[in-house]
């Protein structure tokens, strides 16, 4: 077991954000066990992918480059991770919670017989001693994530079996360059002697049809988030118009947007985006655990709420106790004043 694994997933543009924020995380974990950080890329066309990658300290690429590998499907990619997997033998196997990620870990981790932890929101490298042997394994993966409704913080630890899996959704994690010059050694993978035809051509893929984001609050430097306080959609408009004087999005917690308040593409929290803008404000939100884990990344948090015993307060940088439409309707002619 000698190595750390990200499943690189590509999109129309490149890499996609999530896999970069696990090559990260996966760079300081390898570093924690002192083995290298590997990654494995399958599609099409791969040319150029090594100077994405290797900036964030990945020591080999696994590429995978044929036509039966783009666009997406299950049964080619999970034959090529698993056979990667199995030559490497990784200690730990990242892959990004997206729709993607969704399809592909569950099917990886059947194949190889191993347990799967899904929607991480951190990960640590820690020692288990078991309750009923009194065994103790160490250097363990720690699969942190909420539990329960959110009502809980789970750690969930995967002793017996390699690799330990577990899925992050995007915005969880930081990306951060290791250095521009990194080195990175390219294995390319010999796809055509592993997919046979039972696998190419099990799905074929006649159109596709891509619609761009509506809302992507991830990259978003600032973000007004209205809770079920704000009451109204007229109440949402006025955290509009406040996101436009700044520059940022507005998003929601899960209570506004099950009120009808928000669309769906707007919530924010355990189920809905995780956020880390430089600037959060939280307007009529309680800041239950279900929403506070994604957000509590954020650079900068403002509460606004008439609560002054709120667990959002203690969250936040600055609190304000007061109505927001008595609040945001100065906050807007002040920064507007300050843009002049």
């Amino acid at each position: 077991m000698n190595n750390v694994l990200v499943y690189c997933e590509l999109e129309e543009n490149g890499l996609a954000q999530v896999s970069l924020e696990l090559l990260s995380k996966g760079r300081k974990l390898a570093n924690q066990l002192g083995v290298a950080l590997e990654a494995v890329a399958a599609g099409s066309g791969l040319e150029g992918l090594v100077e994405q990658v290797a900036p964030y300290g990945v020591d080999i690429l696994h590429c995978g480059d044929d036509p039966a590998l783009a666009p997406y499907t299950t049964l080619p990619h999970a034959a090529v991770v698993c056979r990667v997997v199995e030559e490497t033998r990784p200690q730990i196997l990242l892959v990004g919670a997206t729709s993607t990620g969704r399809d592909l870990a569950p099917r990886v981790s059947g194949r190889l017989r191993v347990g799967l932890t899904a929607d991480c929101t951190d990960l640590q490298i820690g020692d288990h001693t078991e309750p009923r042997t009194g065994k103790t394994f160490t250097r363990l993966l720690y699969q942190i994530r909420p539990a329960f409704g959110g009502n809980i913080i789970a750690t969930i630890v995967n002793p017996e079996t390699r690799p330990q899996m577990a899925t992050v959704r995007e915005g969880v994690m930081k990306a951060e360059i290791v250095s521009p010059q990194y080195r990175c050694q390219v294995r390319s993978l010999p796809v055509t002697e592993w997919l046979d035809d039972s696998i190419r051509q099990a799905v074929r893929v006649i159109s596709r049809e891509l619609q761009p984001r509506k809302v992507n609050l991830g990259a978003a430097p600032v973000i007004v988030a209205g809770g079920f306080g704000v009451g109204s959609r007229e109440g949402f408009d006025l955290l509009q118009e406040l996101a436009g004087v700044l520059g940022g999005e507005v998003g929601a917690s899960r209570a506004a947007v099950d009120a009808g308040l928000a669309g769906h593409e707007r919530q924010i929290g355990q189920t809905g985006v995780t956020v880390r803008p430089r600037l959060y404000i939280a307007v009529g939100i309680s800041g239950a655990i279900q929403h506070s884990a994604g957000m509590d990344g954020s650079g900068q948090i403002i509460s606004i709420n008439t609560d002054p015993d709120a667990p959002i307060n203690q969250l936040a940088d600055v609190a304000i106790i007061g109505d927001f439409a008595a609040v945001i309707p100065k906050m807007i002619r002040y920064y507007r004043e300050e843009s002049k």
